[in-house]
């Protein structure tokens, strides 16, 4: 009966943390600004030498902008640009990002 009780709070600790982990896509919209330079406004970027946010994986995004942010991924800008965002940074920039309309393939 015990070990019950001690899986059913694991249960509960495990969903709880996973629901504070989400972003706010409205408040990502309003962290977004220093982004859009090179991403667009709409998260389709303004050059090909810089990849389309809009659309992309939730966990992707914050995967990402955690690798520049502890050096895993390289890049001068990236690095720069994710050096001072918090965790609820990330996830709100992943969130907004994730919910916008990607590019659309022709077929």
């Amino acid at each position: 009966m015990r070990l019950h009780i001690v899986f059913a709070a694991a249960l509960v600790a495990l969903s709880t943390s996973a629901l504070a982990a989400s972003g706010d896509a409205e408040a990502g919209s309003k962290k977004s600004a220093p982004c859009q330079a090179c991403h667009g406004k709409s998260g389709i970027s303004v050059s090909p030498d810089f990849p389309n946010l809009a659309g992309q994986n939730e966990d992707y995004i914050v995967a990402s902008l955690n690798h520049y942010k502890n050096g895993k991924r390289k890049n001068p800008i990236m690095v720069g640009m994710a050096a001072n965002l918090t965790e609820k940074d990330i996830l709100d920039l992943a969130a907004h990002f994730s919910h916008l309309e990607g590019l659309q393939v022709k077929h």
